[in-house]
């Protein structure tokens, strides 16, 4: 297992200005699986490529247990890659093809062999060592692509995009495939996604990055419940916020005052944002935190419904069981409820 630090790790392509890489620090315990997260062209491939040796930082440092690796070429470095598209050589087997990196570290052809074997057990494609490529489907691919990348037993594992090939179902397989494998040889895992479900139930620690810089740096669970800025939150998918003033765990809006304890900030200008599934919603009006509201549309989605809530000119998003007792059609008069505890506020801006 490997400790990974990025030490102000900046990349400036020679056609631009602009860094596709900003100082980037990342502290990536042994042992662990964090994800590079971010839109498209935010810069996490780039910083990935970085780490496996095939492009050079234009500043800053990569350090694998406290040594700098700059200096070691990217076949030496002991950081493997998976590519987004497996990049399988279509004229060897699948048996070939795994076992390739031992073959090129000239190890004795029995012991790769029985390392192969091993390696297609563990990505759970035993017997298909004699097949090409083209014969296997694309998640089968990814799989064998996963085992080579595995057979040499890298310090650092490197992930581009690993599931964006596959359908659904496939997705879901993977990733646990992912997630079990990662947990049973401990390796340092870095994987590269701008999908947030999939860093969430993949990662124990998610960098966001946009435009290069980093945004922030938790566990997963962090940026649901408190997201480090506006942009973060929408990201993982905030819809309802509500610009305020705040003070003394008070926040003053438009729509009245709420009682909201957990904040990022002291006192000054804020969002108060809150969770669509976080939202109470009914026909009482009890308790603080209360709005009247109307239903404007409702979309059923198997094991929960999705209201659009009006009130005055705002508009909220609110997510119910589908299986509780009360539904409510387009047009009903309701009451929403802002739970404290669910409350999280935000720097404006």
């Amino acid at each position: 297992m490997t400790h990974l630090v990025l030490n102000e790790l900046s990349q400036t392509y020679s056609n631009t200005d602009k860094p596709a890489l900003d100082r980037l620090n990342l502290d990536i315990k042994s042992g662990m699986l964090n994800a590079l997260l971010g839109p498209s062209g935010c810069g996490k491939t780039t910083a990935m490529k970085m780490i496996a040796g095939i492009l050079t930082p234009t500043s800053g440092d990569i350090l694998f247990d406290g040594k700098s690796v700059l200096a070691i070429p990217a076949e030496r470095r002991g950081a493997v890659m998976v590519f987004q598209n497996y990049l399988l050589f279509p004229y060897m087997s699948v048996g070939e093809n795994v076992g390739f990196g031992l073959k090129m570290a000239r190890m004795n052809k029995a012991t790769i062999e029985k390392k192969v074997l091993e390696m297609l057990e563990l990505v759970q494609l035993p017997g298909v060592q004699n097949r090409k490529p083209s014969q296997l489907s694309g998640g089968q691919q990814q799989r064998i692509a996963l085992a080579r990348a595995l057979i040499v037993e890298p310090k650092v594992l490197l992930l581009d995009e690993p599931l964006s090939n596959l359908d659904a179902h496939l997705r879901d397989e993977m990733r646990e495939l992912i997630r079990d494998i990662q947990r049973k040889m401990g390796i340092t895992t870095v994987f590269v996604t701008h999908d947030q479900e999939e860093a969430v139930m993949l990662a124990d620690k998610i960098a966001l990055i946009f435009e290069g810089v980093l945004q922030q740096y938790d566990e997963p669970d962090v940026f649901y419940n408190q997201p480090g800025s506006l942009r973060a939150a929408k990201f993982f998918g905030g819809v309802n916020f509500l610009d305020g003033e705040y003070a003394a765990n008070q926040m003053t809006t438009e729509l009245g005052t709420f009682s909201a304890p957990r904040s990022s900030l002291d006192t000054g200008p804020g969002v108060l944002s809150i969770r669509p599934e976080d939202i109470e919603f009914g026909t009482t009006n009890d308790g603080d935190n209360t709005i009247s509201a109307r239903v404007n549309s409702h979309v059923y989605v198997g094991t929960y419904t999705k209201y659009k809530i009006d009130v005055n000119d705002f508009r909220f998003e609110v997510i119910a069981e589908a299986n509780t007792k009360e539904s409510f059609p387009d047009g009903s008069n309701v009451t929403i409820r802002f739970p404290a505890d669910k409350i999280w506020i935000l720097p404006k801006g």
